[in-house]
């Protein structure tokens, strides 16, 4: 354990207090993984977590605080259990000196373990089983924590994804029963569970689990063939999802990629029109490799309008016509023309095609 970790347990003890890392740090440790969000659980109440650490938190909503520490990114919350929900959100908690309670109402019991100060594991759910036995299991009540948290549904499957685990039977089963409820989830967090699925070298798993279950149907995702690619707007542009929201450049990337594939090659108009990095994305689902890609972008001959030897300015004034459409037009012509190979952009070869028009 990091030694900033395990000074800020100790700080939260020395005021006699408990404290244990919680969750998916612990999870990852045990599985060989590093990650650097740190989530700390403790019998200590948010008034006197604020008096322990005299920093500028951000309060998380939840009876706990927020903040970073160099590449650490913690949460500190204090021990509850939630006792009204509103949509996925609790509104209503109650906080509780006993870990156990804490404990109880996480999700899966891989996420359930913990570990003190001294990198002790403290096991109350049989996670560590379930983590050695490479099982998602749900805590408690499934179809009540479903009902109470249905992100928890999509979750379930970006694990046994991810970690390559295998689902529980009964949380198996409840995940088809309370499919219906993904459809209630905003479309920001369905797409970034989405994602996390989608970026794993195993995300055929996460998909068949998405269509045996029938939450693929529920969230209106269609696809045939997917070849795995390194970026994830790759990922998406082979995959139909109307109810995901995506920014206006992810939106526009993802089109451009789709039109690329479609056609099956990469020519200099693609490079021109779309940049590199569109064409380098389209080209390894195309199975064109990047080195070849990038070669053919240094060697293009021009990379903008900007690049031509010639302005529209100079257009008007050689052809003698007045600025209109067609300048562009005749502009746009002779990028075609460079781009083609059949002129040199060179502004005298330029102007000796303008008059030989």
């Amino acid at each position: 354990m990091d030694k900033i970790v395990k000074n800020i347990l100790k700080s939260i003890e020395n005021e006699g207090y408990e404290a244990y890392i919680v969750g998916g740090f612990v999870r990852d440790f045990l599985l060989g993984k590093e990650t650097y969000d740190v989530d700390i659980c403790t019998n200590a109440l948010p008034k006197e977590i604020v008096s322990i650490f005299p920093l500028n938190q951000n309060a998380n909503g939840y009876g706990g605080f927020n903040f970073k520490i160099k590449k650490y990114n913690i949460d500190i919350t204090t021990y509850r259990k939630e006792l009204k929900y509103q949509g996925r959100n609790p509104i209503e908690i109650e906080y509780v000196s006993n870990l156990f309670e804490d404990i109880e109402r996480r999700d899966f019991t891989i996420n359930s373990l913990c570990m003190d100060k001294n990198g002790n594991i403290i096991d109350l759910l049989k996670g560590k089983e379930d983590l050695k036995n490479k099982v998602v299991r749900s805590i408690g009540n499934v179809n009540k924590k479903f009902s109470e948290d249905p992100l928890r549904i999509l979750r379930a499957i970006r694990f046994a994804c991810v970690l390559d685990f295998t689902i529980e039977k009964s949380t198996y089963d409840a995940l088809i029963k309370n499919k219906n409820k993904v459809k209630n989830l905003s479309s920001d967090r369905i797409k970034e569970e989405l994602c996390k699925i989608l970026s794993s070298v195993n995300f055929q798993k996460g998909l068949s689990l998405l269509e045996e279950t029938g939450i693929k149907d529920e969230l209106n995702i269609t696809y045939s063939e997917i070849k795995y690619v390194s970026d994830i707007l790759g990922m998406w542009a082979q995959i139909n999802t109307p109810t995901i929201t995506f920014s206006k450049t992810e939106k526009e990337n993802i089109a451009k990629i789709k039109q690329i594939v479609k056609k099956g090659e990469i020519n200099n108009f693609d490079l021109f029109n779309n940049g590199l990095y569109v064409c380098q994305v389209a080209g390894e689902i195309l199975g064109i490799d990047k080195h070849v890609i990038s070669n053919s972008f240094k060697k293009i001959p021009i990379k903008s309008m900007k690049d031509i030897e010639i302005t529209g300015k100079d257009v008007i004034n050689l052809l003698q016509i007045e600025p209109s459409k067609m300048v562009s037009e005749i502009m746009n012509d002779i990028k075609i023309q460079i781009l083609n190979g059949n002129l040199k952009n060179k502004k005298s070869d330029i102007i000796k095609y303008l008059m030989g028009r």
